[in-house]
């Protein structure tokens, strides 16, 4: 199984609603909360994206909540996470 780590911004509705996908679908993950600047410059060397939520599945990132949502959807987030 590929690991799962979401980059989050707390308080965050849309944070909250890709964390509760996830444990939905059963998927368990890892939280990075970034909130300084210095945490935000990291979110974006390791994933090209400044906003959050940021999903990413091993070394794949399927992105935001929209696209998080879509790749459930496709069936792709259940195949990045089986490996």
């Amino acid at each position: 199984m590929s690991e799962i780590t979401v980059y989050t911004a707390e308080p965050s509705e849309i944070c909250a609603r890709v964390k509760r996908l996830l444990d939905a679908r059963g998927l368990s993950y890892t939280e990075i909360d970034v909130q300084s600047d210095a945490d935000r410059a990291a979110l974006f060397e390791a994933t090209g994206r400044r906003s959050c939520p940021v999903v990413v599945v091993g070394d794949e990132v399927v992105g935001g909540y929209r696209e998080t949502v879509e790749a459930e959807k496709s069936g792709r987030l259940a195949k990045l996470a089986a490996g």
